[in-house]
């Protein structure tokens, strides 16, 4: 879908995703599924929120993650 999000769990990612490599691939996400590279000022509260919440998801997702073969992380 998105050819510009990276996978950010380990071993594809060697150490830890940061809260920016999380934030970036969520607003990469909002950008293609809303067509908008950047809002217009209207809809700037909604998208905003939008990336926030992928944002948090996929922090939870990649904490949550028990990838077989990679040592568990201490968290």
């Amino acid at each position: 879908m998105c050819r510009s999000i990276k996978t950010l769990r380990p071993p594809v990612l060697p150490e830890e995703a940061t809260e920016d490599d999380i934030r970036a691939a969520a607003l990469q996400y909002v950008r293609k599924v809303s067509g908008f590279r950047a809002p217009a000022a209207h809809n700037r509260e909604v998208f905003d929120r939008a990336v926030d919440a992928i944002a948090a998801a996929t922090a939870e997702l990649l904490e949550g993650l028990e990838v077989r073969g990679a040592a568990k992380r201490a968290g």
